[in-house]
Parts: structure tokens; C-alpha cells; sequence
């Protein structure tokens, strides 16, 4: 039969589905095979020739029928899963069947009085006949799941078959081990199956099926309170799918296996389509749903900063165990993580390659996904050599910096930065020397990658758009988090670190936000790290703290008195001119580098969640001498010595000024004297003055002495010197750690599941369907 008899035969069982408003008996094969026996529709044709409107009108008006529809084809997909799919016409049925699902589910999603279809038992549906209370009969959403478990792992359909034979002594559906065929060399798995279009395009059909059981997620509304396991994911990643393990390790390893370049032959993409990358997208998301666990729940805190939980929940049985997310933490070979972290390093690099010879090597999309699927990596399991990803993630920061749309881009970039800048080990591997030239549009400077950080981070905070504001805090953490180990920054990176202690410190930035002054403590301990702990190779920096000290004197004599506050406030209706003009010699950008750009008019994007506090994301230890970390408790921050950085952390601080301050009838912010002395007493500036008193005569009479506006000559004097026994005792050096908890559990789930609604637009599965958890903007 032609494929257009085909179409036309499918929509007339549509539409006579839509107008019978007399239940069809599930008996009727004549009726219902017309959906699925013998048409040989597209994912693109099913989409077209069930429009939403049809669906809404089935879902209302004849409800039962809506039901039988899902319940038969659920029924089919068993039954290809049982036998092994062996013919052409039960292969072509079986997707027939996932292509009608993938359009139906997101409308049964959509209407709260139909999400508990899928979990209830359909009667008669029992394996033993038609007892409506039947033991055996599993919910139909168990039933669906397990059965896409088998269909991803059929022989000639999915995976390539081990027999030679013939049809007749076909592999053994429930004998066959599914460890035997994961689907692509790598972890835990050394033999890699020859590649096959017809079985990618199943797995992609399948999996496609998968994600749309799995985003339920989608139609219900953000709440962090929730404990929020998704069934869907909590049954298929359970020791109920004997398939957990091999399809997590063929998943992971078709991600990370994929080299989107081939055979390095510049502009072979062209020539050939790549039917491998599909595929790999769809594996991704599948991934990231699936690993989407709240590490935080187990006792997470209430607003008030108790954690709540009893003595009594320890006896209670843990959760149901997630086989995803506990493999992914238990992965521990050196090769393994090597493999894994080349493959997303070479993935997030690919954009980078893409800049030097425009269109000569494949672009890869799917950028997004596999930064949460690093971030899954790094959250779940602590691995270690990262500086791969380092700077694809700097260039993916710098690049979206001005685009309203990429938003969360941005935040995922920061939030994987300050997660690694927890660990001593990444700071120390930041003095690596910096080679590779990636275009950027940032000043040329000759450093490591430390010094690339800073940059990115200045361009960030200085040319990006106003909603990255929040992100501010958490740039200056890991700047203070690395700080105790940067060897030697060089002076393009020095000079920026100045230029934001500039633009922070004016009296219209401290006064006009009851958290701006958190900013100056955040570089000001930054500056006492690198001058306590490495002040030996850091010549750059103290020659710009220097030839800057203006900037320290103005905050150790910062005005309090109301009119000098009014007088700065007045100040605030100017544009702030510090932070937009540009710092000291900009010269000139590297090579190829384009600007950011703002996103295209009419780009959608995805609303997210507000992400929280740095005191919420965070977590304060204190390194001991051998390098290890220890947990500081909260209140012993208050007794430290003489109102070291230690003394006030945010959230402390936070209550206090909140205090102090008043806030005016319209709810604007109003700084008092008070408000303002109670945080200027502790701002931490004893050991650069120390430093500036000990060092400014010294050069002030070098300058004189040999008629110098020679630069050169003060930084060799600089690096020669020293000031042992000159500086206050070091402080301890604090790190503060990210801590997981449930509002950033909650903002990946927004942000992973807006990633993947705006990505699947072919078929457009949940385009125009009442989603919940995100509102979808226009720029």
C-alpha cells in the first residue's frame, strides 16, 4: 500500500475516533489496528495528522476511548517486547505505537484529572484473564516502561543480533543478556559494535518515547518543598528494569564516544549526514533526566536554617535507590573518567574549533546538555583533572554574556566553576600556562589559565546584561576560592581584579543595595590570600595595588554621615560610568573573536527559577596545614580576631543590616549611618595597608632616585622583596564550598527541562501543550 493511502487511511481512524462518542470495546481489532497494523507513518506525519485540538476533544468527550487507544497500544508495544520483534510488519507496528504515544502522552500530562491514568491498573488487563482485582496486573505505566527496556535491547531492531542463524532460533527474549549488547564502546564495556543507520533511527524512537513518559515534570509547578521524585524516572531506573545497567553504560558511552568531526576531513559533514548525532542529543536528555535526583532532600533545611528530620527518620528505610545516579557516583577507573572527560571536553570544545574555519567541522547543538550531564558527573562523583572543560566553559560564558536567551547558560557555566573551586586541586592546576588561543573578544595577555579566568569574569561583570547581576557573588567566590594558590597573575589579569575593587567601592554602588558592600569583602579577601600566601610571585598584583592605593584609602574613610550618604544616592539616577568604561589598556581582542551577541528577536526562551543566595549555595571550611578541608559550624564565625573577613559572612550579615537599615514607605532601600558603620568597621584592610605603608616609601623614593617612570625597575625591586615578620599573622584560609540543596536541585530542573522543550521542535512534542514548570518568553 502507498504511503499516501497509508496517511489517509490513519486520518480517517482519527477522525472516526473523534467523532464516536460511544465507547469502541478494546475487542475491536478491526477499529484499532487501523492506528498502528498497516500504516507506515512518520513521527512527522503522526504529529500532523493528530492535531492537539482532536486530542483535547477525545480527552473530553469521550474519554474511555482515549483510555482504550492508550491501553491497546500500550498492549502492542508488550507484546513486540515479548516476541522479539522479529518480522517487518511487528517492527513497523511497535513504532507506530511509540509515535502515537509520543503525541498522546503530553495532553494526558497536561490535565491534572488524567495524570494517574498511567498508574492505575486497567481492568481486565491482568495476565490471568479478566478479574478486575487481578494480583498480577502492573499499572500501565510500569508495563509501558519496561517494555521500551526490552525494545532498546532487540535483536535486529535495536542492537546488532549475535546469532548467524535463522529466524527460527531466534535469541531468547528473557534469556538474553542486555550487558552483551550495550551500544557503544567505553566504560565498562571494550567492544564496539559496528554502527547501523536502521538501529540508531529505532533507539531515537524509542528513546524519544522515553523522555516524553518522563516529562510529567513539565506540567507541574515549581516547589522546592517537594521531594519531587519524578515515578516515571523512579520506576525505570529501579531494580525492576533488569536493562538499568547496560542501557545507562550505552547511553553514557554513545555521549561520550561521539566525534562529531569523523575522520578530521574538514567539510565532510557536508557531504554526508550525520545520523549519529541525533541520537546522541536524544541520549543526552534522556541521561540528565534520569540523573535528576535531589541530593538535597534527605534533610534539607527549612527557610529558618533548621534542618528538618527527627532522630526517629534513621530508622525509616531509605529511599527507593535511583541505578542511574548510584552507577554514575560508583564510577571510579582512572580510564573510565578519562574517557568520560575527554568525551565532554571534546563536545564542548567543538564550537570553539568551529570559529577558526567557519563550517569546516560539524556544530554541535547540544552544548547545554552535556554541561548538566558535567555537572551531574561532578556533583555525584568528585573527579578530578578538569582543565579541559575549563575553558570551553569561560568561552561559552564569555560568548552569551550579552543575550537575554542563554540566561541559564550563563548560571550553569558559574555554578559548575564554583562547585570545582571547592577543590584545592583545581585551584593549583590554574597556574597552568595558557596556550591555546581560543577566540575570544578579550584583551591578548601572555598567563595561565587563572588569568583567563579573571579576564572572562571582568568582561562578564563589566559587559554583560543586567540579569547576570546575581551571578556577581558567586564570580567573586571562586576568584576568593582559588586565590590562596594563584603563583603569579599576570598584570592584565591584576589590573582587572582592580578595576571591579574601583567600580565596587564608589559610595552610589555601596549605598544603593543592602548587598553591594559584599562584593568589596569578596575581592578584599581575594587580594589578603594571594598577598598572605603568595606574595612571592605576585609582583603584578601589589604593583597594582600600588599604583591603586587611592581606591583603599577612600574605604577605610568612607563617609557615614546622612548627607554623605544622600550626596551619594543623589550620584545613583547617572549611569554607573565605572563599570561600563572599559579597564586600564584594553588592547587589542584575540584573533577571529566576534563579540557576544544579543539573541536574535523573536528567540523563545524558557523562564527559570530564581537560583539562591551564595550563604544557600554555600558552605565555609577551613583548609587545614596538610590541605584538607574542614566544615566550620556557622556560629563560631562570630568570635574570630579582629573583624577578619571570617566574622561576617552574608547571611549573618544579612539579618543585622536588614536591622539597621529602614526601609521607606515604598519599599525602597534606605541606607542609614548605622547600616553603613556596622559592615565598614570589618571591612578587611589591615594587611594591604600594612603592606601599602611598608612598600609606597620605598618605591616613592626609587621613583625619585632614578628620575623612573619605568615600570620594570619597580617590579624587579618588588619581586626581590619581602615582608616577613611585616604583615598581620595569616588568617586561615577559608573556602567556601557549594553545598547541595533544593533550590539549586529545583533551578537545574527547570533549567534541563526548558533545554529540552526548546530543543525538540522536530516533532515539536510539547510545543503548544499547557507546561507548568517554566513560562515560555519571546526576546
Amino acid at each position: 500500500m502507498g504511503s499516501a493511502d497509508s496517511k489517509l487511511n490513519f486520518r480517517k481512524a482519527v477522525i472516526q475516533l473523534t467523532t464516536k462518542t460511544q465507547p469502541v470495546e478494546a475487542t475491536d481489532d478491526a477499529f484499532w489496528d487501523q492506528f498502528w497494523a498497516d500504516t507506515a507513518t512518520s513521527v512527522q506525519d503522526v504529529f500532523a495528522l493528530v492535531p492537539a485540538a482532536e486530542i483535547r476533544a477525545v480527552r473530553e468527550e469521550s474519554p474511555s476511548n482515549l483510555a482504550t487507544l492508550c491501553y491497546k497500544a500500550v498492549e502492542k508495544l508488550v507484546q513486540g517486547a515479548e516476541s522479539g520483534c522479529h518480522s517487518e510488519k511487528e517492527k513497523q507496528i511497535v513504532l507506530n505505537c511509540s509515535r502515537l504515544l509520543t503525541r498522546v502522552l503530553p495532553y494526558i500530562f497536561e490535565d491534572p484529572d488524567w495524570r494517574g491514568f498511567f498508574w492505575s491498573t486497567v481492568p481486565g488487563a491482568g495476565r490471568a484473564g479478566g478479574d478486575d482485582d487481578d494480583e498480577n496486573a502492573r499499572p500501565l505505566a510500569e508495563s509501558l516502561l519496561l517494555a521500551i527496556a526490552d525494545l532498546l535491547f532487540c535483536p535486529d531492531f535495536t542492537v546488532q543480533s549475535h546469532r548467524r542463524s535463522t529466524v527460527d532460533s531466534a535469541e531468547d527474549v528473557h534469556s538474553l543478556d542486555s550487558c552483551e549488547y550495550i551500544w557503544e564502546a567505553g566504560v565498562g564495556f571494550a567492544h564496539s559494535p559496528q554502527p547501523n543507520y536502521i538501529h540508531d533511527l529505532n533507539r531515537m524512537e524509542l528513546l524519544k518515547l522515553l523522555l516524553t513518559c518522563f516529562s510529567e515534570a513539565m506540567y507541574l509547578p515549581p516547589a522546592p518543598d517537594s521531594g519531587s521524585t519524578n515515578p516515571w524516572v523512579q520506576f525505570f531506573c529501579s531494580t525492576e528494569n533488569r536493562h538499568a545497567l547496560p542501557l545507562f553504560t550505552s547511553l553514557l558511552n554513545t555521549v561520550c564516544a561521539y566525534d562529531p568531526v569523523g575522520y578530521g576531513i574538514p567539510y565532510n559533514h557536508l557531504l554526508f549526514s550525520d545520523y549519529r548525532e541525533p541520537l546522541v542529543e536524544e541520549a543526552a536528555q534522556v541521561l540528565i533526566v534520569t540523573l535528576d535526583h535531589d541530593s538535597a532532600t534527605s534533610t534539607s533545611p527549612t527557610v529558618d536554617g533548621t534542618t528538618t528530620g527527627t532522630a526517629m527518620d534513621d530508622t525509616d528505610p531509605p529511599g527507593p535507590e535511583n541505578l542511574f545516579v548510584n552507577y554514575l557516583s560508583r564510577i571510579h577507573r582512572e580510564e573510565d573518567f578519562q574517557f568520560i572527560l575527554k568525551g565532554i571536553a571534546r563536545l564542548l570544545s567543538n564550537p570553539l574549533l568551529q570559529t577558526y574555519l567557519p563550517n569546516s567541522t560539524k556544530k554541535i547543538q547540544f552544548h547545554q546538555e552535556l554541561l548538566v550531564l558535567f555537572w551531574k558527573l561532578c556533583d555525584f562523583n568528585k573527579s578530578s583533572d578538569v582543565l579541559d572543560i575549563l575553558v570551553p566553559i569561560l568561552y561559552f560564558l564569555n560568548d552569551a554574556r550579552a543575550d537575554h536567551s542563554r540566561v541559564g547558560l550563563m548560571h550553569i557555566g558559574v555554578f559548575i566553576l564554583l562547585l570545582l573551586s571547592g577543590e584545592r586541586n583545581f585551584g593549583v592546576r590554574l597556574n597552568k600556562p595558557y596556550s591555546v588561543r581560543v577566540p575570544m573578544d578579550i584583551p591578548v595577555f601572555t598567563g595561565t589559565h587563572a588569568d583567563l579566568l579573571i579576564v572572562v569574569f571582568h568582561k562578564i561583570i563589566t559587559s554583560g546584561h543586567q540579569r547576570l547581576q546575581p551571578l556577581f557573588d558567586c564570580l567573586l567566590t571562586i576568584v576568593v576560592n582559588v586565590s590562596p594558590y594563584l603563583k603569579s597573575l599576570s598584570m592584565v589579569a591584576a589590573n582587572k581584579l582592580l578595576h571591579l575593587l574601583e567600580a565596587f567601592s564608589t559610595t552610589w554602588f555601596l549605598f544603593s543595595a543592602a548587598q553591594n558592600h559584599h562584593l568589596v569583602f569578596f575581592l578584599l579577601e581575594a587580594f589578603n590570600n594571594i598577598i598572605q600566601y603568595q606574595f612571592d610571585g605576585n609582583s603584578n598584583l601589589v604593583y597594582a595595588i600600588i599604583r591603586k592605593r587611592s581606591v583603599f584609602h577612600q574605604l577605610a574613610n568612607l563617609p557615614a554621615d546622612p548627607p554623605a550618604i544622600h550626596k551619594a544616592l543623589q550620584r545613583r539616577r547617572r549611569p554607573p560610568e565605572s563599570l561600563s568604561r572599559t579597564g586600564s589598556q584594553e588592547g587589542a581582542s584575540m584573533e577571529g573573536s566576534r563579540p557576544a551577541a544579543p539573541a536574535e528577536p523573536g528567540t523563545l526562551k524558557t523562564s527559570l527559577v530564581a537560583t539562591p543566595g551564595i550563604d544557600k549555595l554555600t558552605e565555609k571550611s577551613q583548609v587545614s596545614e596538610d590541605g584538607t578541608l574542614r566544615s566550620l559550624e556557622p556560629m563560631s564565625q562570630q568570635s574570630s580576631a579582629e573583624g577578619s573577613p571570617a566574622t561576617e559572612e552574608p547571611d549573618q550579615a544579612w539579618r543585622e543590616q536588614r536591622r539597621l537599615s529602614s526601609t521607606s514607605a515604598s519599599g525602597q532601600w534606605n541606607p542609614t549611618s548605622e547600616w553603613v558603620l556596622s559592615w565598614k568597621s570589618k571591612l578587611p584592610l589591615q594587611t594591604i595597608m600594612r603592606l601599602l605603608q611598608v612598600l609606597v616609601p620605598q618605591v616613592e623614593k626609587i621613583c625619585i632616585d632614578k628620575g623612573l617612570t619605568d615600570e620594570s625597575e619597580i617590579l624587579r625591586f618588588l619581586q626581590h622583596g619581602t615582608l616577613v615578620g611585616l604583615l598581620p599573622v595569616p588568617h586561615p584560609i577559608l573556602i567556601r564550598k557549594y553545598q547541595a540543596n533544593s533550590g539549586t536541585a529545583m533551578w537545574f530542573r527547570t533549567y534541563m527541562w526548558g533545554v529540552i522543550y526548546l530543543r525538540n521542535v522536530d516533532p515539536p512534542v510539547w510545543y503548544d501543550t499547557d507546561v507548568k514548570l517554566f513560562e515560555i518568553q519571546r526576546v
